[in-house]
């Protein structure tokens, strides 16, 4: 980092945007497998967030991909450069008062507790959306289970590429054996507690 930079400090402070939101910014993050329903998880919880009048904002692997990380692969090194960024933008949106839905696949502990780390831990609620590899494989939402096991991609998560389960979760929704109905009343009881 330069030696030649100063962290300015403003007059607006976050206490202040919060209060003007009449809300608390925090990051909601979906962590599992490819397939396991993190995205639609995130964008459920959105909507319901939006009818109680809550500023929120999805992060999407895929869709920050077309931007701000257009220039990193998918080697080891990109994608834990991939998810650092990622994180350094929720907390920005943390101190605007936002409520971010970040929903990245995050294979490995290390990682997350990275995250967790640049965020703030109390400003970070971590979500595990457990779903076994089969299903997800089963619904191989966007064709690429099938082209990880025809070998065209390479260190794709669950097939070649570990996932680490996750051990600290403030909850674990289990796609696919709860209706979304179910595990979005878990999110709102969760969530509602910590935004207020």
């Amino acid at each position: 980092m330069s030696q030649n930079i100063v962290k300015q400090d403003y007059k607006v402070k976050r206490s202040d945007r919060e209060k003007l939101a009449n809300q608390r910014g925090m990051v909601i993050w979906f962590t599992g497998l490819s397939g396991s329903g993190k995205s639609t998880m995130a964008n459920l919880l959105e909507s319901e967030l939006y009818k109680k009048a809550k500023r929120t904002y999805v992060l999407d692997g895929d869709n920050l991909r077309f931007g701000l990380n257009q220039d990193l692969g998918f080697n080891e090194k990109d994608r834990k450069e991939n998810l650092r960024r990622i994180a350094e933008v929720a907390k920005l949106f943390v101190d605007a008062g936002i409520i971010v839905l970040a929903a990245f696949i995050t294979p490995f502990e290390e990682d997350r507790k990275k995250i967790k780390e640049i965020i703030g831990e109390e400003n970070f609620v971590h979500i595990y959306v457990n779903c076994p590899l089969e299903i997800c494989e089963q619904r191989d939402v966007k064709g690429l289970y099938a082209k990880a096991r025809a070998g065209e991609i390479k260190d794709f998560t669950g097939i070649n590429s570990p996932f680490e389960e996750p051990q600290n979760n403030d909850l674990i929704i289990h796609s696919h054996i709860e209706s979304q109905e179910e595990s979005l009343g878990k999110l709102l009881q969760l969530i509602e507690s910590k935004i207020n």
